[in-house]
C-alpha cells in the first residue's frame, strides 16, 4: 500500500430497505484517477457524500474508509481533508475570485503576505494572473471551473471526488477543463475518484474505470 491510498472497505450504501451498494472494496493509489461508472440510480453521488461525510439521514452505510492507512469513516466531514468537486462550480457570488480562493486557505496561514502569494501563484498556474479582483459572474463557464478547482486544492486535500464536473461544460471547454484537472491531480499525486456517465471521460483519465451494478434491481427490490 502506498502511504497516500484511498481505501474503501466493504462499502455497503442502502436507501431504506433498497441495497444501492453492496460490500464495495476499492484501493486508490497516490496520483491515479479511478472512473466510477453505472447508470442513474445505483449510488454514484451518494457513495461520494459517505466518502465525504455528507451523506443524508436517509441513507445507511457501513464500512471503512481509509486514507495513508488512517480510518476516517466516523471522523467529521471537515476533518477528512477530502476535497470534491462538483459539476456546478459553487463559486461564493457575494465575493470575489480571490476571496473565493482565500476562503480554502488553512485558517494555520496567518501572514496577509503569505495569503496573497499563494492566491496569486494559484491564478497565475491557471492562467487567471490579475483576476483576483474580478466578481466570479464576470468570469466564462471554463475559467469558473479552474477557480473551482484551484479553490479545492488550495485546501491541501489528500484526495479528491469529482462528481460529473465537466458534464455542464461545452465540449470545446470541457476538453481543456479535462487536461487542466488531471495535470492538476498528477503533479500533486492525489488519489482520486471521478464519478461520471460520459465514457469520453474515463478515455481522457486513461485509468481504471470501475462499473457500479445496480443491487437493487439485480435482487428485485
Amino acid at each position: 500500500m502506498n502511504p497516500g491510498d484511498l481505501q474503501l472497505h466493504e462499502v455497503t450504501l442502502c436507501l431504506g430497505k433498497r441495497v444501492l451498494i453492496a460490500s464495495l472494496t476499492l484501493t486508490i493509489s497516490q496520483g491515479e484517477v479511478m472512473t466510477l461508472m453505472g447508470e442513474s440510480g445505483c449510488g454514484k453521488s451518494s457513495l461520494l457524500a459517505y466518502l465525504c461525510g455528507t451523506l443524508p439521514n436517509a441513507f445507511s452505510a457501513s464500512g471503512t474508509i481509509s486514507i495513508a492507512g488512517m480510518d476516517i469513516t466516523h471522523l467529521p466531514a471537515e476533518s477528512r481533508r477530502l476535497g470534491i468537486l462538483f459539476q456546478d462550480d459553487l463559486l461564493f457570488p457575494h465575493m470575489t475570485v480571490g476571496q473565493n480562493l482565500a476562503f480554502a486557505l488553512s485558517p494555520g496561514i496567518r501572514s496577509r503576505n503569505e495569503r496573497r502569494k499563494r492566491i496569486e501563484h494559484a491564478l497565475s498556474e491557471a492562467g487567471l494572473a490579475r483576476f483576483g479582483d474580478r466578481d466570479p459572474l464576470t468570469l466564462s463557464g471554463g475559467q469558473r471551473a479552474r477557480v473551482a478547482l484551484l479553490r479545492v486544492l488550495l485546501s491541501e486535500p489528500r484526495a479528491l471526488l469529482l462528481d460529473e464536473p465537466f458534464s455542464k461544460l461545452d465540449m470545446a471547454t470541457r476538453q481543456r477543463f479535462r487536461e487542466f484537472v488531471f495535470d492538476h491531480l498528477r503533479a500533486r499525486r492525489l488519489p482520486t475518484l471521478m464519478v461520471t456517465h460520459d465514457p469520453d471521460d474515463a478515455a481522457a483519465v486513461g485509468g481504471r474505470v470501475f462499473q457500479l451494478q445496480n443491487e437493487a434491481q439485480e435482487n428485485n427490490l
